[in-house]
């Protein structure tokens, strides 16, 4: 009976592009864990005509949306790059509304008896989110497995991977705020013993 009483563990997850999050989280949900795609989320929040998709369009103009109104990522993180006050902007019209979203999702998961909700967040730690999870786990690979899994998948140059690459935090600052470190350089069969042999210490804790 002790068991069914446990609370709920927050978990998070985060690593960079061409890591193998995704699929990480896609292993821990087939092992049972509720996962939470808080980029999912975040792309739901500024959908058009939705209150984010208008205050981003007071703020950054009609440049930074497509034919369709649907937002452009590429031209509005062109406009956020490099610019503290833009990204400031952005942030505080959409981390509030994404924050909400991941509330509604904790509720659902509460009714749903969850044991281990997985927050996966590319930009987990350079988000208030991260005050939410404990333990956070960080997926990691060599840049130029990273490169390659990103080419192949993207259809793109190996150049733009590199500079989006660096425009993201690097493993070696984002390890020193996760408390379980995934290696991702082999095959799924290695990644998979590493994930399943993480989620029984996680729910046995």
């Amino acid at each position: 009976m002790a068991h069914t009483k446990r609370k709920m563990k927050i978990v998070g997850l985060t690593g960079g592009i061409g890591s193998g999050k995704s699929e990480v989280a896609r292993m821990f949900r087939e092992l049972g864990a509720y996962v939470i795609d808080a980029d999912e989320l975040a792309r739901r929040v500024v959908e058009p005509d939705k209150p984010a998709w208008r205050k981003i369009k007071d703020f950054f103009g009609e440049e930074v949306f497509n034919p369709d109104l649907s937002l452009n990522r590429k031209k509005l993180a062109e406009q956020v790059f490099g610019n503290e006050q833009a990204r400031k902007k952005l942030e505080e019209i959409t981390h509030p509304r994404i924050g909400e979203e991941i509330l509604k999702e904790l509720e659902k998961a509460k009714k749903k008896k969850a044991e281990l909700v997985i927050i996966d967040a590319a930009l987990l730690l350079e988000s208030s989110l991260k005050d939410w999870v404990k333990p956070i786990i960080l997926i990691t690979a060599e840049e130029e497995i990273r490169i390659k899994r990103v080419c192949a998948r993207d259809h793109c140059e190996e150049q733009e991977v590199r500079a989006r690459i660096r425009n993201q935090a690097p493993d070696s600052e984002r390890a020193k705020k996760a408390d379980f470190i995934i290696k991702n350089e082999q095959g799924l069969k290695e990644l998979r013993e590493q994930v399943l042999k993480l989620y029984q210490e996680l729910i046995q804790k």
